[in-house]
């Protein structure tokens, strides 16, 4: 009696091990024995189904999902004929009606030569349907023309300009800038402007789905090409007539590059297995977030398909080497987040417009515009200007980073000033961090919570310090002021 207890606490404790592996597996896994009844459920497979481990576990299949007319569930069909599928495509309703599209391998179970059972690992590709659906943009749902570029520096200007003029003609265009600048901003614009403005305008995002799927994404499938495809049209063909945007072109493996690069070439496309190939009239416009000598340098583009793209190549600027935009684009956000939360927000305090000039803007565009909307959501109705306290914490550890740092490297020769080779090193220290001290106080304007900030020390430790070394707490004939934060 103490062994069988003994052995069926083991088993405990291994059927414990192994549903914590199989939760962990990035890919849905159901299981059943011979009779039909769920085993094996993991959590991406609840995931991919929407639904919970106790409406499937210990039931019957056909009881639980629902099938199209004429269709069987690839698992059930696995355990019934004892025959493994790959790469099946199934579409069926949750037991709430919710339609799950997957695409299956499915392997019976054999023990001693009989099916005991079956197994199935799922992928989901229902998102994929839908990001197909909402990549089939036609000319009304076009957001952007050169009208809303923002911008009176000289940089982005010349870059409008190049872009109206491209958009003359039918040629590739590779838009090269950093994450946040507007990159597709300008491919909509050039779209717009150009002869093929009635045509569609597709966009996808090449980093966003999986590998196995962008090729059939890409080109389209045809009937019978792997069990329960269909004929189904690419992005290419959905975009015959306009504009095809690949975002993040240097994404895609080489071998796909290399087809695309076919296709550019031959002006047609072959869906996936199928044997005929169709012409297209496609002008494609390519994104990308590096430097393409860097991207080439490191297996990322193909050297002949950027020549391909390139054809016409514009390089947006950062907002750093702009700054004399902010202005601009700040108004339009406000205006942009008035019109959404129904406020009156007239602009910047003067001390945040400086913050805003000295701050780097790796995010460039796009976090100016997360920073306002984020400003504005901490505001009171009757508050009109947006103050260093409005600014998300995040964003304000970021500028005073960045703002120490200068700090250090454009004030170091005067704070090396007072140096005494007869004082000891505690005495040096002490002159070191008073000459600081003043310096950042003077920056801040003496403001003490500013500066505080800055030093990254609370107000009560700076106080202590400025008593302690004797700092002039002075501004002219005014003694130094404080305003909260």
């Amino acid at each position: 009696m103490k062994r069988m207890d003994q052995r069926k606490e083991y088993l405990n404790y291994v059927n414990t091990i192994y549903k914590a592996i199989v939760d962990k597996i990035d890919v849905g896994v159901h299981a059943i024995d011979r009779t039909g009844k769920t085993v094996i459920y993991n959590k991406k497979m609840m995931e991919l189904e929407a639904m919970d481990e106790e409406d499937v576990m210990h039931k019957h299949l056909q009881d639980v999902f629902m099938f199209k007319e004429g269709q069987d569930s690839t698992l059930v069909k696995a355990l019934k004929e004892g025959k493994e599928t790959r790469n099946v495509k199934q579409t069926y309703y949750n037991n709430r009606g919710r339609e799950i599209t997957t695409i299956n391998n499915t392997f019976p179970i054999i023990i001693d030569g009989e099916v005991q059972g079956a197994i199935e690992i799922a992928q989901d590709v229902t998102k994929l349907e839908r990001l197909m659906k909402e990549n089939r943009k036609i000319n009304g749902s076009l957001r952007y023309t050169f009208d809303k570029i923002i911008g009176k520096s000289e940089t982005i200007k010349q870059v409008i300009e190049n872009a109206k003029r491209a958009s003359r003609t039918s040629s590739n265009i590779l838009i090269i800038g950093e994450t946040g600048t507007g990159k597709e901003l300008f491919a909509q614009s050039i779209h717009h402007a150009s002869d093929r403005f009635s045509g569609p305008f597709i966009s996808q995002n090449c980093a966003a789905l999986p590998e196995n799927l962008i090729e059939s994404l890409l080109f389209g499938t045809k009937k019978g090409a792997f069990t329960g495809s269909i004929d189904q049209p690419g992005l290419f063909e959905q975009a015959n007539g306009g504009t095809l945007l690949l975002d993040e072109i240097n994404s895609l493996n080489l071998n796909l590059q290399a087809k695309l690069l076919r296709a550019i070439q031959e002006r047609t496309i072959r869906r996936l297995g199928d044997t005929k190939d169709i012409p297209i009239d496609v002008r494609i416009i390519a994104n990308m977030n590096e430097n393409p000598v860097e991207a080439i340098k490191n297996n990322r583009l193909r050297e002949d398909l950027y020549y391909r793209l390139g054809v016409v190549t514009l390089f947006l600027p950062p907002l750093r080497e702009r700054k004399e935009d902010i202005p601009l684009l700040v108004q339009r956000f406000i205006e942009k987040f008035n019109d959404c939360f129904q406020m009156k927000v007239k602009g910047l305090a003067k001390e945040v417009m400086q913050t805003f000039q000295e701050y780097d803007w790796y995010g460039n565009v796009r976090e100016l515009e997360h920073i306002i909307e984020a400003s504005m959501n901490l505001m009171m109705d009757e508050e009109k200007l947006i103050r260093y306290e409005h600014l998300p914490f995040q964003y304000r550890s970021r500028m005073f980073i960045k703002k120490e740092k200068d700090l250090i490297d454009t004030k170091m020769t005067a704070i090396k000033k007072p140096i005494h080779y007869n004082k000891t090193l505690k005495e040096q220290l002490d002159v070191f961090e008073k000459a600081y001290i003043e310096q950042v106080l003077q920056d801040n304007d003496y403001n003490i919570t500013k500066t505080a900030a800055t030093l990254g020390l609370s107000r009560q430790s700076l106080q202590y310090r400025i008593k302690k070394l004797s700092i002039n707490t002075k501004k002219g004939n005014s003694f130094m002021y404080d305003t909260p934060i």
